[in-house]
């Protein structure tokens, strides 16, 4: 079921995306040869007018091929006014835009939906996801061990941590024993012990679960969006929207800074495991997190990374600038490093995710 739902959320984020680009496409005349939802080989095709329709196996992306987009390809001379290449360059810029543009236009409509039902949409501050520690409570174990305000803690027992609750978690299921940490404190990495306290607690079933807790807080931040007025609805999407793409773009500044550690990126196995979890705590959570991931989406795809659609933008801006495009040989470089970036980003991914999520799974199976 997992992986069914993992599917299921991949499919809408890359049909909206690629629906984009091949929408605009055809309002602006240009012929469209393929239309494929994944990549590699081919489960389904069926060809419909002058488009082939094809279900390919591997779902983790998807692409448009329109006539003339591939260089030297050859083209009868009564169909050029129809290929991409020979189109002037707004209509290309429009075009290739309009795919992440239809990723913020799937959240919108999410965002809607739940500002419609009463359902406001929260949007955590940069600063709230930090494990960054903004009050020690006196006499507590986290001030024993000499954790101090402003720490921000980076791993526990030499598993990275990825943000507060993450952190909170790693606690709350260690009572009683020592944890071995790795704070940053300025400029510095700092090692130290730390033992959380047992504390009962109040559970869903009336039960007294025991949980750990070292004496750390901080402020918890966010932004919420909501209307009780379903006319307000579509103003306040927009809001919901803007918010969250500045956030991303948070999380991308600090990643390219050195600010936020690589290792807090997450890929496919991550997203298949925050579905799941997503789709157990109810129908809302499972579409907040398809809105959330699909902004995302458009924002990563607007980086002016040769390969993505930013990257493809950058180019055309440069030939509306100079009159001209590029000699096809800088083209083929950028895109090689640009495709080595991505590449490089895939194997960050994959890496995390399996520390992450399959290595705990699978020591959990071993012990079981």
């Amino acid at each position: 079921m997992t992986i069914i739902l993992a599917m299921v959320l991949f499919g809408v984020l890359i049909l909206f995306h690629e629906l984009g680009h091949f929408i605009f496409a055809k309002i602006l005349g240009v012929k469209v040869l393929k239309f494929s939802l994944g990549f590699g080989p081919k489960l389904f095709s069926k060809k419909i007018g002058e488009t082939e329709y094809i279900l390919s196996a591997v779902p983790l992306g998807g692409y448009v091929k329109p006539l003339g987009e591939e260089p030297g390809e050859e083209i009868k001379e009564e169909e050029k006014h129809r290929a991409f290449n020979f189109q002037p360059v707004w209509k290309r810029a429009a075009i290739v835009f309009a795919g992440p543009v239809f990723n913020f236009v799937l959240a919108y409509f999410i965002f809607i939906a739940f500002l419609s039902i009463n359902l406001p949409v929260v949007i955590p501050s940069l600063n709230s996801i930090s494990a960054t520690v903004e009050d020690v409570a006196k006499d507590s174990p986290a001030m024993k061990a000499g954790i101090q305000k402003n720490d921000t803690v980076i791993s526990i027992d030499e598993k990275a941590v990825n943000d507060w609750n993450d952190m909170a978690e790693t606690f709350s299921k260690n009572p009683g024993k020592e944890l071995s940490l790795k704070v940053k404190r300025g400029d510095n990495i700092i090692a130290v012990m730390v033992t959380p306290e047992s504390v009962k607690t109040k559970g869903e079933k009336g039960d007294e679960p025991v949980v750990g807790r070292i004496g750390i807080s901080k402020k918890m931040n966010f932004k919420v969006v909501q209307t009780k007025s379903i006319f307000m609805a579509p103003v306040k999407g927009i809001e919901a929207v803007y918010e969250w793409s500045i956030l991303t773009l948070q999380v991308v500044e600090k990643l390219f800074t050195g600010n936020l550690s690589p290792k807090q990126v997450g890929g496919p196995i991550m997203i298949v495991d925050a579905a799941s979890k997503a789709a157990s705590a109810g129908v809302t959570a499972y579409f907040g997190l398809i809105a959330i991931i699909s902004v995302n989406l458009a924002i990563l795809n607007l980086l002016p990374i040769p390969v993505l659609d930013g990257g493809h933008l950058m180019f055309m801006t440069i030939e509306a600038l100079r009159g001209k495009p590029l000699s096809e040989k800088v083209m083929t470089i950028a895109t090689k490093a640009g495709f080595a970036m991505l590449m490089l980003l895939v194997v960050v991914v994959f890496y995390n995710d399996t520390i992450r999520i399959i290595v705990p799974w699978v020591q959990k199976s071993i012990i079981k």
